[in-house]
């Protein structure tokens, strides 16, 4: 079986600590539940990702080095 969380094209996922959280969510004033979702079945996800946590996604980007983006784990 091929393990597609380690492929090369696809951008590394992390869940944020609560603290961190705390920080992004205010810098954008914005609650969790406003943040694009993701579900608990992508392959993509760190194994332990739960339903609630928010996935910090660092992708490469053209105009500036990397793009972060975030994400809530739904069902």
């Amino acid at each position: 079986m091929v393990d597609v969380s380690q492929h090369e094209l696809v951008p590394e996922h992390t869940v944020l600590e609560d603290d961190t959280l705390e920080e992004v969510l205010e810098e954008y004033d914005i609650d969790r539940t406003d943040l694009p979702k993701i579900q608990r079945k992508d392959p993509a996800l760190p194994d332990e990702a739960e339903i609630g946590d928010v996935i910090k996604i660092v992708r490469d980007s053209r105009t500036t080095e990397q793009a972060i983006i975030y994400r809530l784990v739904v069902e």
